[in-house]
């Protein structure tokens, strides 16, 4: 295998957490192993579930971290060592409050901002030099607190909205693959195809 690529939706294993703007991480990776019929895993060594498959020479690991969110990093670290990755090949995906709702950004580095989810990947790690795919949430300011917004359920209006989003970032991420990792090839590949 010339090549692994790790891909992780960041959010919180409980079923209520389920339709949360939170969980923009999880929707986004089973959105993407559904497109490729994957099945995931329950991996207790990687406090993860897991689904995998080969393409273009390439391994290809799904993760999503059962640590729940402010502890992903545990995750992470945990299967970033396993498969001996670069960072530049392990790219992480996550709710932004401060995009506007159905937005997109990918960048190739940057720091974890306000999200705890990768705070704790950028501690376990040490470093910020990896890959990430922001879906924007918005921030609903009929809450007082923005905790209680990211952990409240996306709406159905919200959802016809970020179910395009989904969409793009499954192909982002395809890309991404396709591409070998290169953000700025993928983000290229984006502007052409508007």
């Amino acid at each position: 295998m010339d090549n692994i690529f790790v891909i992780i939706g960041l959010g919180n294993p409980d079923k209520k957490y389920e339709r949360t703007y939170h969980n923009m991480g999880f929707m986004v990776v089973d959105k993407f192993a559904n497109n490729n019929n994957l099945t995931f895993q329950n991996k207790p060594k990687f406090n993860s579930m897991v689904a995998e498959f080969n393409v273009n020479n390439a391994k290809v690991v799904v993760v999503k971290p059962k640590t729940y969110m402010n502890s992903s990093g545990i995750a992470v670290q945990k299967i970033k060592n396993f498969y001996k990755i670069n960072n530049k090949n392990l790219i992480v995906v996550y709710d932004d409050i401060d995009l506007p709702l159905g937005a997109i950004r990918l960048r190739e580095k940057g720091s974890a901002g306000t999200h705890n989810g990768m705070r704790s990947i950028v501690e376990c790690l040490c470093a910020t030099d990896f890959p990430r795919l922001r879906i924007g949430v918005g921030a609903n300011t009929k809450f007082k607190n923005l905790a209680d917004f990211v952990v409240s359920e996306v709406g159905k209006k919200e959802l016809e909205i970020l179910n395009g989003t989904f969409d793009n970032a499954c192909k982002m991420l395809e890309k991404f693959i396709e591409f070998n990792g290169n953000v700025v090839e993928v983000l290229n590949w984006v502007n052409k195809n508007k």
